[in-house]
């Protein structure tokens, strides 16, 4: 890796971690920037992934305040969050690396579309939400495990998935819904980031400069990301989003 693609590197994980802090999809930066500077895809996702793991840590520190009185929830819905991510790390790491080149920019692709419908579908979801339980109930455990799978797998807008998840089957503010998604994503990336270390291949220079990266963008995000234009904020999401599918396709 140059001075430069160093210099890129960390530059994608701060934006990782202020995205992840305020939206989710982050990996959309960082894993596409790893791609451009010659990883393979694989081994550009586990770094990706464990290299965004103190992202998580210092977006979550910073919605502290947003999680009190969640705990009891949080624990139900992590072990979900948890079990899902070891499945999608296993299918990542067992798949061959064929299927993981057809599947991401399909992912990717969805993911995309989220980010872009993320305002007019919470607000769809808003009006057609049932009366609420409080920890959301088994369907809301059930779909946080598969937003576990997703995020061991990939990741990509796994923070928008779950925003849409939680929105639907709580009866919370969004401020407490993106608190309670930095926990559970940070679940899924530790988890899933523990499982890579010990039987994956890893680019520690990579992981180090997103993980450096990530940590401050994840402090800055969770501060004043919210004050961000937020179409500007997923017209980049997207740009970056196109810019991944069209590497992976031609490369």
């Amino acid at each position: 890796m140059t001075p430069l693609e160093a210099v890129a590197v960390f530059a994608a994980g701060v934006g990782a971690g202020g995205i992840n802090a305020v939206v989710g999809s982050g990996s959309l930066i960082t894993f596409p920037t790893l791609l451009a500077v010659g990883y393979p895809p694989v081994v550009a996702n586990v770094s990706n992934n464990i290299g965004l793991v103190p992202g998580g840590i210092t977006s979550v520190l910073g919605y502290r305040a947003e999680l009190r009185g969640q705990l009891e929830r949080l624990l139900r819905l992590g072990i979900g969050s948890v079990l899902g991510a070891l499945v999608g790390g296993l299918l990542l790491l067992w798949l061959p690396e064929q299927a993981f080149q057809v599947i991401v920019p399909v992912l990717i692709a969805v993911a995309c579309v989220l980010v872009v419908a993320q305002p007019k579908l919470n607000v769809w979801l808003a009006e057609r939400r049932p009366h609420a339980h409080p920890h959301g109930g088994p369907w809301l455990w059930l779909g946080v495990f598969g937003a576990g799978m997703y995020g061991g797998y990939f990741g990509a807008a796994q923070g928008v998935v779950l925003i849409g998840l939680l929105g639907v089957f709580l009866d919370e503010g969004l401020q407490r819904v993106n608190a309670a998604k930095n926990l559970l994503s940070l679940l899924v990336n530790t988890s899933a980031a523990v499982l890579f270390v010990v039987i994956a291949q890893v680019d520690w220079t990579a992981v180090a400069l997103i993980a450096v990266g990530s940590a401050l963008g994840g402090f800055i995000g969770a501060r004043v990301g919210r004050k961000l234009p937020a179409p500007l904020l997923r017209a980049v999401i997207v740009i970056v989003g196109v810019t991944a599918i069209v590497k992976l396709l031609t490369s």
